[in-house]
């Protein structure tokens, strides 16, 4: 009986220590006291830019709503109610979250059952407090600089500097300290869209969390778009100003290659243009001008086209029409021509300028300043 009694008291202890199954799907309950029945709430997800997107809809009854579903990636999310101002925001996990909404200010509705807003929220707060420190210490400086203080702005000017060095380190520094939590992958997520985010210190951040997340459906998604993101800053990096220009073969109008080293000349212009582009269009006949003036002296010119496979005829009779006598190659593939990508070209007309050695000297110059240049290469 004894030995049954110790058997017992084990199995539940080690019942106990079991985790629970994890959920496979959300509830969120909303208490809404003060909203109308009838009126529609929608569950929103953050989208590209900034928008909001809707993926799920419920009517207000008896003053409560309730959305239901799967979350296949955690992520950020609002709730919006019609004639409610602003948004609820939430980080969507499959869990069991209420929301007691407050109609009058809706961002401060009360979230409960969702540790990763908590933790999102916590962040939030320390975030605002910081950068309303730096508004405080701005103030001072203005206030400073009325006064012609000079030794309390050299102060205020160092601890600016210092508290926005804190500001650009504390994402990165959450991540560190929480590589367990969604939140930190969130985050991620939201600082790789900006234009100026530091790549390398990214990745660090990003392999510093835990394996589940980085190798999740969220975790693979940003890391892919970071790594197009390191590609392409890698090419516009070999495309300043003073970098070699990068090499390619590409079909002329008859279907013969041509490469670019076979036709450089003193200074060679590559122009990427297209039939159906106005701007291009308008521009041709300042291009002939350059073409018709230096030619002699050296200038070579090799229009990269990205007209469409359909076009080919339209992209010859803009040729003649424009009395465009140079070089011409084209995929035929529009944005996705393979010289149009390896020059990081999302819009034309574009052009670079090389030297006799291929360097790129000059970039995008139009009308009379194109001219110019070339004059100013060639009569050196």
């Amino acid at each position: 009986m004894k030995n049954l009694s110790i058997l017992l008291v084990l199995t539940l202890l080690f019942s106990s220590c079991k985790d629970e199954p994890k959920r496979d799907s959300y509830i969120i309950t909303a208490n809404a006291p003060g909203v109308y029945n009838g009126i529609r709430a929608y569950l929103k997800v953050s989208g590209d830019k900034g928008r909001q997107i809707p993926v799920d809809t419920a009517i207000v009854m008896n003053e409560a709503f309730t959305f239901e579903g799967k979350a296949e990636s955690p992520g950020m999310y609002f709730i919006t109610i019609d004639n409610v101002r602003g948004s609820v925001q939430l980080v969507l996990e499959n869990d069991d979250i209420v929301v007691d909404i407050d109609k009058d200010v809706i961002a401060k509705s009360k979230i409960t059952g969702s540790e990763a807003t908590d933790l999102f929220t916590t962040f939030n707060d320390n975030l605002m407090a910081k950068r309303k420190d730096v508004q405080q210490l701005l103030g001072e400086q203005r206030q400073a600089n009325y006064a012609k203080d000079e030794e309390l702005l050299k102060t205020l000017q160092e601890k600016i500097s210092a508290k926005n060095e804190e500001l650009k380190n504390f994402g990165y520094d959450f991540v560190s300290q929480n590589p367990e939590s969604v939140v930190s992958l969130i985050l991620l997520e939201q600082q790789s869209k900006s234009k100026d985010v530091d790549t390398e210190r990214f990745m660090n951040s990003f392999e510093e969390l835990d394996d589940d997340l980085k190798n999740s459906k969220k975790g693979t998604v940003v890391k892919t778009k970071m790594l197009a993101h390191i590609e392409k800053q890698k090419k516009s990096e070999a495309l300043q100003i003073g970098k070699k220009a990068p090499l390619f073969t590409a079909p002329d109008k008859d279907g013969n290659k041509i490469a670019l080293n076979d036709i450089k000349g003193k200074v060679t212009i590559v122009d990427f243009w297209a039939s159906w582009c106005g701007p291009c269009r308008r521009e041709n006949p300042n291009v002939v001008r350059v073409y018709e003036q230096y030619h002699d002296k050296g200038l070579e010119i090799i229009g990269v086209s990205l007209d469409r496979a359909n076009q080919k005829d339209r992209w010859l009779k803009a040729i003649e029409d424009d009395k465009l006598n140079w070089h011409h190659v084209s995929n035929l593939s529009y944005f996705n021509d393979p010289v149009a990508r390896l020059y990081n070209i999302s819009s034309i007309p574009a052009t670079y300028i090389l030297d006799e050695n291929g360097t790129i000297v000059a970039k995008n110059l139009r009308g009379p300043a194109l001219g110019l240049k070339v004059a100013e290469l060639l009569n050196n």
